[in-house]
């Protein structure tokens, strides 16, 4: 295969263009030693490193209404509703949840988002997706939406295998479809699928560069939503494309002229690379990144709302004004209302994520819980560090889960010598001695701590933990 030379010139990606293919070319570029299908695909290194060169302002967008429904039974109109008023109260108008997006198929999803437009929001704006054809442009008008994605697959596995065009063909479609949008006075989001598979040079960016001029002829955005659709994309310093994040972002404005404002990562988790791979896109320029709740979506899922809210808070040192305790609330409805089952251990909504069981680990938050807690997790969150007690965990794990579960502070605290304590060792340990061989639950503890301790009785069920 011909192999496109990059390497780093000045901070930025400098080719030679003598080996690119041209859109007439007859046979597709597979990329067939970096995706080989009978074998893992390969990490290929390059010279080129990326600067970092974060946007001032960034943001999230989701796709809960579209990706993380065909991965779900469909949603009803009243579910669609009640899941977008979370996203509002979520973002609670920081601006940081800034768009999302909806189906507009079948009446439903259309009541549905009529029903959302009535709510008024700034934040999340709504917008649609449609597919690569010109007669799904008049959902988007009659809707009265400003903005649309629009499907636009980009790889040769796509355009050659799937679509049966030739290059010159997809980009003749696509560059219609975008001309269309702007003659409805629409602002067309292009997906530009697979991404991370696709011949960025020969076909990515002549493409991109004709979105641009189009794009500052009419005064109207043209945003790229860079989307890798099988989650190939790779976070680290040196890989090379079409694989490498760091230089799909950096080409896409150096060489396709897309300011950072207008460009957006949609990525998948095949390689639990989701969420490295979504801030490295935000470290190399690019301004949005596409969520869904949880990360539900197409196979191994998208990349989690909550966890890019979490990755926002640590690159910019804030979430402004956000409400993260309702993360939870949602996490919950999504179990009750769709009987969605969120595994324990999931970071900030699973919930075990922050119980320990380890006796070490009990004693170090005996003393500070600081020590083992990833960060105030009650006060962000909504949720107080737990400890689990079983027959591994001692005098420190046990009064470690009588101060978390009853939220104990200061002078209230109970120390692990206290003579009260041993007595509730001693009952749990009798527990085990009899073939017990579960955790104890916390009603079970709750009720023999409230009669050795009747200061406890003092605590209401509503202030105990969760």
């Amino acid at each position: 295969m011909k192999k496109i030379q990059i390497t780093n010139c000045n901070g930025h990606l400098k080719m030679s263009t003598n080996n690119v293919k041209s859109n007439n070319e007859e046979q597709p570029e597979l990329f067939k030693d970096i995706f080989p299908y009978s074998e893992i695909p390969k990490i290929t290194f390059g010279s080129g490193q990326r600067p970092l060169t974060m946007p001032d302002d960034i943001w999230i967008t989701d796709t809960t209404f579209r990706d993380g429904q065909q991965a779900m039974d469909t949603y009803t109109e009243d579910q669609i509703v009640k899941i977008f008023d979370y996203l509002h109260r979520l973002d609670n108008n920081s601006g940081i949840i800034r768009q999302t997006e909806f189906f507009l198929y079948t009446q439903k999803d259309r009541n549905a988002v009529k029903k959302c437009l009535e709510r008024g929001y700034k934040f999340p704006e709504v917008t649609s997706w449609i597919r690569a054809n010109k007669e799904d442009f008049k959902l988007v008008k009659d809707m009265g939406l400003k903005e649309t994605g629009m499907l636009m697959s980009c790889s040769d596995y796509h355009i050659f295998k799937k679509l049966n065009k030739t290059r010159q063909e997809a980009m003749d479609l696509y560059v219609s479809l975008v001309e269309e949008a702007i003659e409805n006075g629409i602002a067309p989001r292009c997906h530009l699928e697979d991404i991370t598979r696709a011949d960025f040079f020969g076909f990515v960016i002549p493409l991109v560069q004709k979105f641009m001029e189009i794009s500052k002829k009419s005064g109207i955005k043209v945003k790229i939503r860079a989307c890798d659709t099988l989650g190939l994309g790779l976070p680290y310093s040196g890989t090379e494309l079409p694989r490498s994040v760091q230089h799909i972002i950096n080409g896409l404005i150096v060489y396709g002229g897309v300011p950072s404002e207008y460009l957006e990562w949609h990525g998948h988790n095949d390689f639990y690379n989701v969420v490295p791979n979504a801030t490295t896109a935000w470290l190399h320029g690019c301004s949005a990144i596409n969520t869904s709740l949880f990360g539900i979506g197409e196979r191994t899922g998208n990349c989690p709302l909550e966890a890019m809210i979490i990755e926002y808070g640590q690159l910019k040192g804030n979430v402004k004004d956000m409400n993260l305790k309702l993360i939870s609330e949602i996490g919950q409805y999504f179990e009750g209302e769709f009987e969605y089952s969120i595994p324990p251990r999931t970071p900030f909504v699973g919930s075990e994520f922050n119980v320990t069981r380890a006796g070490i680990h009990a004693d170090g938050i005996l003393k500070d819980e600081e020590i083992y807690n990833i960060f105030d997790t009650e006060k962000i969150l909504g949720r107080p560090i737990v400890v689990a007690v079983n027959e591994h965990s001692g005098h420190a794990g046990i009064a470690a889960w009588v101060n978390t579960y009853f939220r104990l502070k200061d002078l209230d605290r109970v120390d692990k010598k206290d003579e009260r304590i041993e007595i509730i060792k001693e009952w749990v340990d009798k527990q085990y001695e009899t073939g017990r061989n579960t955790v104890m639950k916390s009603e079970e503890l709750e009720g023999i701590a409230r009669k050795v301790i009747p200061e406890l009785s003092l605590k209401s069920q509503d202030t105990a933990a969760c």
